[in-house]
């Protein structure tokens, strides 16, 4: 139920410019360049989940035939237009089992199931407006501000999730959609501020620990110990410092209680005399010596 009530829609937000570029004029410039144009938009549709990433798996001959199969398309069309992307730049990879295309994360659009049944709502509540009386439409008006309210905040949480998987690449390296989704889950479900998702991004990688179990470990540890906001978090920062401090603390002061023995007896004794302090001592014993003859 709750993977259902979690479930996110994607789809393509095209530039004004994008059939416009140059690319995607050469693109259509090719024997066949509107199959091809259709071919480059199926796949990055079929992307969309993990961000404009696609994988071989190794099932067909090449990713060509894997694609050609996934969407439906012709086997050598989608070779030609995987070649052009490659030449091009707009189709990357560095191990030729995860390719990337380049576009794509700046051209999604996302939203929540949540957030789609609030739209349509509103959608039906803007309709039936129409062919109320004005007292009714009054109260409408109030419920529609309330779905705007809730549209807001389902907004605000696009772009948040946004920010959690910009700010990993940035910090860490690739993320792909499950792992996205294993992040922001902490959010949704755990109700987790997005600013501790990123703060333990942030210790993860000031550590050098750019793995991402390792930033799950820090997330669970949090929730563990019913901690969800950024305040929580740097209270317990804070707390750690300060016990820290308080054991080295103890730890010197535990040291020069071991004994009652007073530091000084314990410090060496000087024995060196100076010329000054020698000629006196010498005095002193020249009086010892004549008190002693005259009691003789």
């Amino acid at each position: 139920m709750a993977l259902k009530e979690n479930k996110r829609y994607y789809w393509l937000q095209l530039k004004e410019e994008f059939f416009t570029s140059k690319e995607m004029k050469l693109l259509r410039r090719l024997p066949g360049g509107n199959e091809h144009t259709i071919i480059y938009l199926k796949i990055m549709l079929a992307s969309l989940q993990d961000s404009g990433k696609i994988y071989f798996e190794n099932l067909g001959h090449d990713l060509a035939e894997e694609i050609s199969l996934l969407i439906d398309e012709d086997i050598e069309a989608v070779r030609m237009t995987l070649l052009f992307l490659t030449n091009k730049q707009l189709l990357t990879t560095k191990d030729k089992f995860e390719f990337q295309l380049e576009q794509v994360p700046e051209l999604i659009g996302s939203e929540t199931a949540s957030t789609r049944r609030s739209r349509k709502y509103r959608e039906l509540q803007k309709t039936l407006q129409c062919n109320t009386n004005a007292t009714e439409r009054n109260g409408e008006i109030d419920i529609e501000k309330e779905i705007d309210i809730e549209l807001d905040v389902d907004d605000r949480k696009t772009t948040t999730d946004t920010n959690i998987q910009n700010y990993y690449q940035q910090r860490i390296g690739p993320l792909d959609g499950f792992q996205f989704q294993q992040l922001t889950e902490y959010v949704t479900s755990d109700g987790m501020e997005v600013d501790v998702v990123i703060r333990a991004i942030t210790e993860a990688a000031d550590n050098g620990k750019r793995n991402f179990k390792y930033i799950l470990a820090i997330l669970r540890n949090w929730k563990q110990n019913g901690i969800k906001t950024i305040v929580q978090v740097e209270d317990r920062e804070r707390q750690r410092i300060e016990q820290k401090a308080n054991s080295q603390q103890n730890g010197h002061n535990s040291q020069h209680q071991r004994t009652n023995v007073p530091i000084w007896s314990t410090e060496p004794v000087k024995t060196e005399q100076t010329t000054e302090g020698q000629a006196k001592l010498a005095e002193l014993f020249a009086e010892l010596e004549q008190m002693e003859k005259g009691e003789d």
